[in-house]
């Protein structure tokens, strides 16, 4: 291993970073006494999961802490969900991993130094871009990393490695509406507008979202708007927590989405409820999909949605007579082969009544990660460099190489997405050796079982975690990193409100921040000299430059002024801008200044029902937990409450199986099987079943899902396949 002083090459001011790295980072690792007293605290933060990101006090000491709502944060107003009030059981969870790991020829872990796998993982990595190139070391981020994380892995992959396939799990999230929104609109953020508005609007559509359950605090919001007189209308194969608390429920069928958006659009011009004037001064193309609208009659839209015709009228006219309207999608609209047509549908609703950039009104996506927003924003996609700027534009590869102080040339170009880059190991050309940081793959993709064979063809995998995820079980190394309440940091939550997680306690000892590790693998990799920061609010300050100009410009925000103005809202160019937390309200950042309508058709799901696999399958999330479940499954609380996972199937397609509440039934698709406890429910649709997605191993619903991927947002169509139910006895459950 090299000391500070072999880096002399490097200049002065180099070797000196390098010595104060050195010094403050490189240890042995330290067990952490589960006895050591914290400083107790009283710090003002926000929770580690959902795009809400509500404010929140983190009180007591680490094995103590104790969580209240933030009443001042605008955001959740003090209101958490039953995830946010247990967050703290995680951070002196027995599972916490405390030190680095290394894979021993038998399988098992065994602890190692910093030092030692530090040095193992740039032998890896070095060896292997040696000999196969420097595309041959992928990199897979998360949803749930800081800005500055977010940040600072993409300049990883593409000046320390110089490899273009780094991508992320937002892919398999927001992918589909941000691909929407672009095209629409010419920018992506989730909500144009603050999530305050929504209690303001006279009708929301609500699609493919059980925010009831999968982001409880948004409910105060609805609860809000039904008290002054509002409407909810949900989009939805299940009778949901959140369906049953619309006006109005339509009860479509998996895949019909774009169909049914085009009948709302048919109804609305044939009733003249339509804005012509909007229409008119703000949007280009109308004739082209106007066309298209027709040929969608209700009669038409019910026999393909299986929504009755007087609920489409219903729905179209409620929307169509609002004076102020939202149309808000999620998951189950975007998840699916067709999602970017999907969202499109809706958007042209939106833009035919005239609703975006007028007061409460608009069309927006409910984003689902931590940092979902952010976390696409400023580099670990694909396509993207910070800012939002496309990685093949040379006017934004010519402003990144002069902020990174590189040749544009060196610049690798756009990699491979998410799933294609995982399905690439093993083919030639494919990557060799992966990093993952704030990812759980092994649970979180489609045809999961595929996926875990080709992480354990690759030669070096490298997992950066705080629990021994499933993904990180597959791993060579296993990096123990810093949790939420251990990191300083920005979130972007769903409003493209940019806030600050703030650093409650330190980490055990033996574990490192993301950002410690990556600089000193750079460090190591003689690329120290791009990676000469000490902590998160130097990331972020060169994150601002990045940013400059971009579409998510940053450049004018300040740890201070997020302070102060409990977050503030990108673009803001400048630090005497205000921010925006309004899009729209005077043009669009388009070519014409002009929204643009798309021509979209109906398209089936790449797998529907037949013969063999005679019903649809979809997934989503419950209450009680989130996401792969890393976290939440070792909550005691949490699981206690909901200890597996269960298939909802209707009353009449159980009788039909011969199936009763708490029966075995084996799930199979072409990809796989599960066996899961039915649980006999009229909230499902009897063409379908449900099952929710936050277990692995045999557990893992994802097992059987669908990877065909949307042609332009690349997302895997987990929300729909076909799939048949056998029950089994009691006596399989281990199978």
């Amino acid at each position: 291993m090299k000391t500070p002083d072999d880096e002399a090459a490097c200049g002065g001011e180099q070797r000196a970073f390098s010595r104060s790295y050195w010094e403050k980072n490189v240890q042995k690792p330290v067990a952490f006494q589960k006895n050591h007293t914290f400083k107790p605290v009283n710090v003002a933060t926000h929770c580690p999961y959902c795009a809400f990101q509500c404010g929140i006090h983190l009180k007591g000491s680490r094995e103590q802490a104790k969580v209240a709502g933030n009443a001042t944060f605008p955001v959740n107003q003090g209101g958490l969900c039953i995830k946010g009030w247990t967050a703290p059981a995680t951070l002196s969870h027995p599972d916490r991993l405390l030190t680095p790991l290394a894979r021993q020829a038998s399988g098992a872990f065994l602890p190692i130094t910093w030092d030692e796998a530090l040095s193992r993982i740039v032998q890896a990595f070095q060896e292997e871009q040696r000999r196969y190139g420097p595309h041959a070391v992928g990199i897979f981020g998360g949803g749930s990393l800081t800005n500055e994380k977010a940040y600072l892995l993409g300049k990883f992959a593409r000046v320390a490695l110089g490899t273009e396939h780094i991508d992320y799990n937002g892919r398999f999230c927001m992918s589909s509406a941000a691909a929407a929104s672009i095209r629409a609109f010419g920018i992506d953020r989730g909500l144009p507008f603050p999530i305050e508005d929504v209690a303001h609007a006279e009708v929301i559509l609500l699609i493919g979202s059980n925010i009831a359950e999968t982001m409880p605090p948004m409910m105060q919001y609805i609860d809000q708007q039904q008290n002054r007189g509002g409407r909810l209308i949900t989009v939805d194969p299940r009778t949901s927590t959140t369906a049953r608390a619309s006006a109005l429920h339509l009860r479509l069928m998996p895949g019909t989405d774009a169909a049914l958006a085009n009948g709302l659009l048919h109804i609305l011009i044939r009733d003249g409820l339509i804005d012509q004037n909007y229409i008119r001064t703000r949007t280009d193309d109308f004739d082209q999909i106007k066309a298209v609208a027709a040929t969608y009659w209700p009669e038409r839209v019910e026999r393909i949605t299986g929504v009755p015709e007087k609920q489409l009228v219903q729905a179209a006219r409620m929307l169509g007579s609002a004076r102020s309207a939202m149309i808000l999608t999620a998951r189950g609209v975007e998840q699916q082969s067709q999602g970017v047509n999907n969202t499109l549908a809706y958007i042209n609703v939106a833009l035919a009544l005239g609703l975006m950039g007028r007061p409460y009104s608009g069309y927006g996506c409910l984003t689902g990660q931590g940092n979902g927003q952010g976390g696409r924003e400023h580099g670990q996609k694909a396509d993207q460099l910070p800012g939002y700027r496309k990685i093949d534009d040379p006017i934004a590869r010519e402003h990144i190489s002069q902020v990174w102080g590189i040749q544009e040339s060196d610049l690798p170009g756009p990699g491979k997405s998410a799933y294609e880059m995982l399905t690439s190991i093993g083919q030639d050309n494919g990557i060799r050796s992966l990093l993952v940081m704030g990812s759980n793959i092994a649970v979180s993709v489609p045809d999961a079982l595929h996926i875990e064979e080709k992480l354990k063809q690759l030669d070096f995998l490298v997992v950066a975690d705080f629990f021994l995820s499933e993904t990180a079980k597959l791993a060579d190394i296993v990096l123990p990193v810093t949790q939420w309440a251990e990191e300083e940091g920005t979130m972007t939550n769903l409003e493209g409100r940019v806030i600050l997680r703030k650093r409650a306690f330190d980490p055990p000892p033996g574990v490192r921040t993301e950002i410690d590790v990556l600089c000193e693998l750079a460090w190591r990799m003689g690329k120290g000299q791009y990676f000469s920061f000490t902590d998160a609010r130097q990331v972020f300050d060169e994150l601002r430059q990045a940013s400059a100009g971009g579409t998510a410009d940053y450049s004018g925000i300040t740890y201070e002024r997020i302070e102060e103005q409990q977050g503030v809202f990108w673009p803001c160019p400048s630090e005497d801008h205000p921010g925006t937390p309004r899009l729209f309200q005077e043009t669009f950042p388009t070519p014409t200044g002009r929204a643009r309508f798309t021509v979209v058709k109906h398209a089936a799901p790449a797998e529907e029902p037949d013969a063999d696999y005679p019903l649809y399958l979809t997934t989503g999330r419950v209450l009680t937990h989130y996401q792969s479940g890393s976290q939440t499954r070792r909550v005691g609380r949490l699981h206690d409450m909901m200890e597996e996972p269960f298939v909802e199937i209707h009353p009449s397609t159980a009788r039909h199986y011969r199936l009763a509440n708490g029966d075995l039934v084996k799930l199979s698709t072409r990809r796989g099987s599960i066996v899961l406890k039915v649980k006999v429910t009229r909230s499902i649709r009897e063409d379908t079943i449900f099952v929710p997605f936050h277990w692995g191993g045999h557990l893992s619903v994802n097992r059987l899902t669908n990877p065909a991927l949307d042609p332009t947002s690349r997302m895997p169509e987990f929300k729909i396949c076909a799939v048949r139910i056998e029950p089994v006895e009691h006596a399989m459950e281990e199978n």
